[in-house]
């Protein structure tokens, strides 16, 4: 490892969220001690892991059952993993240790690490019974005299690790790890009488990853667990703070211990730029975590969707419509909402095309003929990039906010975007809504999943895997009428469909 200068800016030793269990006495320095005399020096904030993970309770049992440690890439997480390791080998002699990666040559990088800090300390090495790299797995076992401890490097599959009754496990690359996975690794430590696993990683690319519950644990202070996080606490999908990323250099110190140690400051400078990471940027290097994504079932029912069609349903006098475009930008859709005669609302997909070519002028013509009581359209989302195109056709914000005239732009803020959806949920729940069935709002309703947004949510659309613009389009022109109608004094008859 790199020395410390005194006069040289480095990152955080501590991190962002760092929650572990009481304990009495920690054998972290130990393992410390034990590291650095194979020649591994360990930085403050590895030690502070090491410390905080490896408390112990009277009489010897570990505080924490779960140690969890999320860093940004290169920064030295292989470190802690290292130390761990020697230290349940030579110190507390555990039976049997696991080591697990997403792929087998990260397995087997991490072996030749260990192997060579063991073969470079002839103390240890003598204590060494054998080496073996064989169908798929390496490891090393001790000698009987040395208490005969085993480490076992595998790469994780279903299976992997089922029947291996495990004293310790150590899961890298845990933003990779699947439910199946953790279940078959799970039971190897039930019936050991001192367990203890550690998961090491990077934030996922997947918003539905197992690791997300991990952090919702160890972000509440789950008992017997320790968390350690450095990653920024950013909304990865706004603009606004994926770009305070790439200009926030104190952020860069607080969010990578290692800067200034093994990673250059002029190094990150270049990550940032748009040539280097660009977009990824808050997730590589600063460790910010997608919003997750959870299933859209919880909050809005497809049975309760499907009870509510109505295919002879028809709006009544005022409607708002409202544009969305899918985040590949491969399909927009224009949607409309307005009461029926009975006061119930009506939901109804205008139009939905391949590409987005044709939304500005097909807005416009439904504009001129149905004359709506506002146009929605949110900015932050990727029909965003339409505003200028949509002023320059004659649909425009309010020139008075208090005063907003028919086929004004309705703009929600963030917290507007939030109370939509809950309300959408809330209609169909309630059963205040009617459609006609249309199959593109079926599908979106089955595929839709929810992403939290402040203390409320809001749809998943940049990260579904499924169309949801007709339910956003419809969501927001859903806002628009109930934001916009109330403030407008004429009323005004539209026909009873639209072509």
């Amino acid at each position: 490892m790199t020395s410390l200068l005194p006069d040289v800016r480095i990152g955080s030793q501590t991190p962002r969220v760092g929650k572990w269990p009481d304990y009495v006495t920690s054998a972290g320095p130990e393992f410390v001690d034990l590291a650095a005399s194979a020649g591994l020096i360990l930085d403050p904030w590895q030690c502070y892991v090491l410390t905080h993970g490896l408390g112990e309770l009277p009489g010897g049992r570990w505080a924490a059952t779960k140690c969890s440690c999320w860093v940004p890439r290169q920064n030295g997480k292989g470190g802690i993993i290292e130390a761990l390791e020697l230290g349940w080998l030579f110190l507390t002699h555990e039976r049997l240790i696991l080591h697990s990666a997403h792929e087998y040559k990260t397995a087997q990088e991490a072996y030749l690490r260990v192997k060579g800090l063991i073969e470079s300390t002839p103390d240890l090495d003598r204590r060494v019974n054998r080496y073996w790299q064989a169908n798929g797995e390496q490891g090393v076992e001790l000698t009987r005299s040395a208490g005969g401890a085993r480490l076992r490097f595998v790469a994780r599959s279903r299976t992997s690790g089922r029947g291996f009754s495990g004293d310790k496990n150590v899961l890298d690359e845990a933003q990779e790890l699947t439910g199946q996975q953790r279940a078959a690794m799970l039971p190897t430590l039930s019936a050991r009488p001192n367990p203890q696993e550690w998961f090491f990683g990077t934030p996922p690319d997947d918003p539905e990853a197992w690791a997300y519950g991990l952090r919702i644990d160890g972000e509440a202070g789950a008992a017997r667990m320790a968390h350690f996080d450095w990653g920024a606490d950013l909304d990865v999908t706004d603009a606004a703070d994926r770009r305070r990323a790439a200009r926030d250099r104190d952020l860069w110190y607080a969010c990578n211990p290692s800067l200034g140690i093994r990673i250059t400051e002029d190094f990150v400078e270049d990550e940032a730029k748009p040539s280097g990471l660009g977009d990824k940027f808050a997730i590589e290097r600063l460790g910010a975590w997608l919003p997750r994504l959870v299933d859209g079932s919880d909050v809005l029912s497809l049975d309760d969707w499907l009870e509510l069609a109505d295919e002879e349903s028809q709006l009544g006098a005022d409607i708002a419509l409202a544009l969305d475009i899918t985040p590949s930008r491969d399909a927009a859709c224009i949607s409309a909402y307005g009461p029926r005669e009975d006061g119930l609302g009506h939901l109804e997909v205008v139009d939905h095309r391949p590409g987005t070519d044709w939304v500005v002028d097909r807005l416009v013509q439904l504009v001129e003929r149905w004359d709506p009581v506002a146009v929605g359209l949110d900015v932050k989302g990727p029909a965003g990039s339409l505003l200028d195109p949509l002023k320059k056709a004659g649909i425009t914000p309010p020139e008075d906010p208090e005063k907003p005239q028919r086929g004004d732009l309705a703009i929600p803020a963030v917290q507007d975007v939030a109370a939509s959806c809950g309300q959408m949920a809330d209609a169909v729940r309630q059963g205040t809504l009617r459609h006609i069935g249309q199959e593109l709002l079926e599908t979106a309703v089955r595929g839709v999943k929810t992403r939290p947004l402040g203390e409320a949510w809001a749809w998943g659309r940049r990260v579904s895997t499924v169309d949801i613009s007709p339910l956003v389009s419809g969501t927001v022109a859903r806002w628009a009428y109930e934001t916009r109608a109330h403030l407008l004094e004429d009323d005004y008859d539209v026909a009873d469909s639209f072509g």
